[in-house]
């Protein structure tokens, strides 16, 4: 049974599922290049937005992919986007991946609890055992992200894609297990409120 893609809310972020009706909004924060430096197919056009959200819908479609829209609740304006990939139900598997913001709202917290949002659906509605995140190995904001995160580094996929520019990709994964998420969640918890501490 493929799963629908549930809205996800927080304090400050809301994930809703991907339409294309979120075209013009996206447009409005896509196509700053930092944005795809270290993606597989880089997005620089309206053209290249709607195949890259047509491609995702296609495939949440096979159920094999759940994509968000970022929405800053406090501006209800569309900041990113994220998704689940290759979700496997039978294994209880899923890959956190294509996530991205417009740069305006790097370290502003809004990936940790999108994070959090999406971890939690993992492990405490779809029961997953595993969710997996990787990266660029020149992605080193990325990777210093993912272990802050609490995941754990499992290893390198040497020459695992070929860029749109034609340089190789390694790979660098990481993964957060069942086991794991009950340390990884309280630590997550305890980050945002020290970040957004509730106001006197």
């Amino acid at each position: 049974m493929k799963p629908t893609t549930p809205t996800l809310e927080g304090p400050r972020i809301r994930l809703e599922p991907l339409t294309l009706a979120h075209l013009p909004a996206l447009e409005q924060v896509a196509f700053d290049p930092r944005i795809w430096r270290y993606m597989n197919t880089p997005v620089n056009t309206p053209q290249d937005l709607r195949k890259w959200a047509e491609t995702a819908l296609a495939l949440k479609q096979a159920g094999t992919v759940i994509p968000w829209v970022t929405i800053l609740k406090s501006e209800n304006k569309v900041i990113g986007s994220t998704r689940y990939m290759d979700l496997d139900l039978h294994h209880r598997t899923v890959e956190i991946g294509n996530t991205w913001l417009s740069p305006q709202y790097h370290g502003a917290h809004a990936n940790p609890e999108a994070k959090l949002l999406q971890l939690t659906y993992a492990f405490e509605t779809l029961n997953l055992r595993r969710v997996a995140l990787k990266t660029h190995h020149e992605n080193l904001q990325s990777q210093a992200a993912m272990r802050k995160l609490g995941a754990q580094y499992e290893g390198t996929f040497r020459n695992h894609y070929i860029m749109d520019n034609g340089s190789q990709r390694h790979s660098v994964w990481f993964s957060i297990i069942q086991e794991d998420w009950p340390q990884v969640k309280s630590q997550l918890e305890h980050r945002l409120a020290q970040a957004h501490p509730p106001s006197a």
